[in-house]
């Protein structure tokens, strides 16, 4: 099994920058792909960017394209998200999953931690 741990959230003014980090732990080498999503008060949760653990692709939604970005330095077996021009409507709980090698699922989550952006 899958332990992830996020940390970086906060409060931030609209246009400024976090970044998120994501620690895993336990059994990663069954980890096909690691995921940011965020859930906003009163919306679904979304996925926000992914990235293959071995591999070097990404994904980003629209929303966040030339805003966010994810990457990962497989040593230390962290995902970052690396957040600039921040809006009001990134304002979510973001959470850190792990999709297995063999279902592709996310099946591990981390426990969220909170973004705010004010005005």
């Amino acid at each position: 099994q899958v332990q992830l741990v996020e940390s970086g959230g906060g409060l931030v003014q609209a246009g400024g920058s976090l970044r998120l980090s994501c620690v895993a732990s336990g059994r990663t080498a069954s980890t096909y792909g690691l995921g940011w999503f965020r859930q906003a008060p009163g919306k679904e949760r979304e996925l926000v960017a992914a990235l293959c653990w071995s591999g070097g692709s990404t994904y980003h939604i629209d929303s966040v394209n030339g805003r966010f970005t994810i990457s990962k330095d497989n040593a230390q077996r962290t995902v970052y998200l690396q957040m600039h021009s921040l809006k009001p409507e990134d304002t979510a709980v973001y959470y850190c999953a792990a999709q297995t090698m063999i279902t592709r699922r996310y099946a591990a989550w981390g426990q969220g931690t909170q973004v705010a952006v004010s005005p």
